[in-house]
């Protein structure tokens, strides 16, 4: 039997303000548990919520740039459910009337085409506190440094049907809240994670199947991987006979599988009703437009202005937008080196590939976007060839030297002098004469030889332009 696979995702995004949702300062990753708990997130007697208006303001800010209906009356309620690393015996969150509503993000798939992924909301809620296993032997121990911390849940519609579309629209996601700057959405943090609402059906009909869920992701490749293995083991029960159990799985990476957690709660196990201590969140047409007045340019639209202003591919403009810090840097290299081809070339390639090898964010790259684009320039004015920049470019990675002052300091300047090249030439004409012959025969390819042997000659010093002229006027 063939299937088909509906997935639907929970994102959870960790908002970056200065105070937690309703009290106590932010959270710094890697604290000592429990020194930033506040007596609220503690559930001291007493205590009494009030709005992060910031937490309000950066919901209210994603909404507009993914085009989603704002809710201009949004209410908080009380989820209810009883774990060690939720003291209140409650979480703080929004039910039915949520901060943002429906919209949409078209996301790019690997062959290029596009497909516009519904988001059903977007609501403001509190995280609750981390259990940890490992350092305990037979016990549990209780962190709450993160409790209190104000989230945005992100919903998709149960529109992506592969766990490539997942992974797209995740990137898609995470690109749009950093270009927004309301949160680092670090995975690896925990900063964005997400939640996986899997189902297959046979293919051709509509009804949706049974469906796990799978908690806490924190990479995109572990969700792909993830999805890969629950719809493989929701075929192999069904292929056999049984039947699909609605519950709560995790994933475990080491040996690629899901395994069960507990059974899937549903709404009425929460016990949702409205939170008593705090008032509904009204905003009016003033407050929204002041809002989308104060967006950054979106990556959509920076693609778009780059395809034009700098005149490059979709491909390498989808790549440049693909984060903020890639995109003002290009910008930086462009306009500072005057050649926005040669720009993209080195920034997605040469620039991209060194931050993938050593696992380094952008943020994180030894070689500031001033210092490449003076690379590209004596590239541009003959200094160097192409070929020498990369070895110089290689040397700017450990050495914090001005390119110039490493272009001189290993003696790569490159020969423009005719009368040197002219040497070069001629030597190489007379220790090749079939070449010769066969180029002067017609066969044009040869050229491609003859140069290789003047920029060996050279150790790779000789401009080849002028090396290519210089041979062709020699053969005559």
């Amino acid at each position: 039997m063939e299937w088909e696979t509906v997935i639907g995702l929970e994102v959870h995004v960790s908002l970056s303000t200065k105070s937690k949702l309703f009290s106590g300062s932010s959270t710094k990753f890697g604290a000592q548990p429990n020194t930033q708990a506040s007596i609220f997130d503690c559930a001291l007697p007493g205590t009494l919520p009030v709005l992060n208006e910031e937490a309000l303001r950066m919901a209210v800010r994603f909404g507009v740039a993914i085009g989603a209906e704002i809710g201009k009356r949004s209410v908080f309620d009380r989820k209810n459910y009883f774990y060690p690393d939720l003291p209140k015996g409650y979480q703080v969150t929004q039910l039915d009337f949520p901060t943002v509503g429906k919209g949409s993000l078209t996301v790019t798939l690997a062959d290029g085409s596009e497909k516009v992924i519904g988001v059903t909301r977007a609501h403001i809620e509190e995280n609750a506190g981390k259990s940890l296993h490992e350092e305990f032997s037979g016990m549990s121990g209780i962190d709450l440094n993160r409790a209190g911390e104000p989230l945005l849940e992100i919903v998709s519609e149960p529109e992506i049907t592969c766990a490539e579309e997942a992974v797209a629209y995740l990137k898609k996601l995470h690109t749009i809240i950093r270009y927004l700057d309301i949160s680092d959405a670090i995975m690896a943090q925990g900063s964005m994670r997400c939640d996986v609402n899997v189902s297959i059906r046979p293919k051709g009909t509509t009804e949706l199947g049974t469906r796990a869920e799978i908690k806490n992701i924190n990479s995109f490749r572990f969700v792909e991987k993830a999805i890969h293995s629950e719809v493989a083991r929701q075929q192999e029960i069904l292929e056999d006979g049984g039947r699909i159990i609605q519950e709560t799985r995790r994933y475990n990476a080491d040996k690629d599988v899901t395994t069960s957690m507990r059974s899937k709660e549903v709404a009425n196990d929460y016990r949702y009703f409205p939170e008593p201590d705090l008032l509904p969140v009204v905003i009016d047409d003033e407050y929204i437009a002041a809002v989308r007045a104060q967006l950054p340019e979106l990556p959509n639209a920076r693609k778009a202005r780059f395809i034009e202003e700098y005149s490059l591919s979709n491909y390498d403009a989808g790549v440049l937008v693909s984060s903020r810090e890639m995109a003002e840097y290009f910008e930086i290299v462009a306009r500072s080196s005057g050649d926005s081809k040669l720009a993209a070339n080195w920034v997605s390639q040469d620039l991209l590939g060194m931050l993938n090898k050593n696992n380094w964010d952008i943020t994180e790259s030894p070689i500031q976007a001033e210092r490449l684009a003076t690379l590209i320039a004596r590239i541009k004015d003959n200094t160097i060839s192409g070929k020498i920049a990369k070895t110089v470019f290689e040397t700017m990675i450990s050495d914090k030297s001005a390119v110039d002052a490493i272009i001189e300091a290993k003696g790569l300047k490159q020969v423009t002098d005719s009368g040197e090249i002219e040497k070069l030439v001629l030597e190489v004409i007379e220790n090749n004469p079939i070449q010769v012959q066969q180029y002067k025969d017609g066969k044009e390819q040869v050229i491609g030889f003859l140069v290789g042997q003047c920029m060996q000659l050279s150790k790779g010093k000789a401009n080849p332009a002028q090396v290519n002229e210089l041979l062709r006027e020699k053969m005559q």
